[in-house]
């Protein structure tokens, strides 16, 4: 049988968002879209996914271009634009961040035009401070913000591995958060998620031996294998998805911006296969 081409798939909408002023320890990030753009564009490797799907010739990637952040609360506005524009086209969104706060915006959005949100969270940190240094737009508050909108209805923490007593009682809160440490992932079935589902990768999620390009180090981290095993097992129909906290001044020879290359063309196969 001839698998469906490009034309005949939903494409996907990247959108870059280098923004890192909610970081509350280095910045950088604001230049993570532009190095994950010049990763998936090097001749280093090929377009294919893991499932066989070819980026181009199975998948259409339509660049976006990059939200014009102007480092105010009216940059949650001209995100939320955006990413209606891109699912009124019929486009699978996907951020390139950027700090995390950017999740916050786009999940609010979708989640007005499909309802309450599945959310898949990979992340060394729980990002539930109700605020940190009195920001409520941290980059460590915007799931903190996320349910507080009503906008998940489940949302599902990996690889967590610095929850503190306030992030504990914030999850305790709002009732629907689950959180499986790293230390655990051997010892617990990877979770699956239903839809609408929205996928969110801080790449601090992963260990630093293997994605040193983040402003916060934390060992005992993901591997990327574990990492996209996790991301292999989910098949529910995908709403959108974000990676974020790439820094470039903090990588190894591009290493964690090729892994974020090749994370969107993994998110990107999830669905073009869904």
């Amino acid at each position: 049988m001839t698998r469906p081409t490009a034309a005949a798939r939903r494409p996907i909408g990247l959108l870059g968002i280098p923004t890192d002023s909610n970081s509350s320890y280095l910045r950088g990030a604001a230049r993570g879209p532009e190095a994950i753009r010049a990763a998936l564009a090097s001749p280093h490797g090929n377009a294919a996914a893991e499932n066989g799907l070819e980026i181009e010739r199975e998948i259409l990637v339509l660049d976006q271009g990059d939200v014009a952040i102007r480092e105010t609360e009216a940059d949650d506005a001209m995100i939320a634009a955006k990413i209606r524009g891109i699912v009124a086209s019929g486009t699978l969104p996907l951020a390139l961040g950027g700090d995390h706060w950017i999740t916050a915006p786009i999940v609010r959005t979708l989640a007005q035009l499909h309802g309450p949100l599945h959310i898949l969270h990979i992340d060394a940190h729980p990002d539930l401070y109700d605020a940190l240094d009195g920001n409520r737009r941290s980059h460590a508050s915007p799931f903190a913000r996320i349910l507080e909108a009503g906008s998940a209805a489940r949302l599902v923490q990996v690889g967590v591995r610095t929850v503190n007593a306030h992030q504990r009682a914030q999850a305790t809160r709002f009732g629907i958060v689950e959180q499986i440490p790293a230390r655990r992932l051997p010892l617990v079935d990877l979770p699956i998620l239903a839809g609408p589902l929205y996928i969110s990768i801080d790449l601090d999620g992963v260990d630093p031996s293997e994605a040193p390009g983040v402003s916060h180090h934390e060992p005992g981290g993901l591997t990327v294998r574990e990492l996209l095993d996790l991301l292999d097992r989910q098949s529910a129909w995908l709403a959108g998805a974000d990676i974020v906290e790439l820094n470039p001044a903090r990588d190894r020879d591009g290493i964690t911006a090729v892994l974020a290359a090749k994370l969107v063309r993994e998110i990107a196969a999830m669905a073009g296969a869904a």
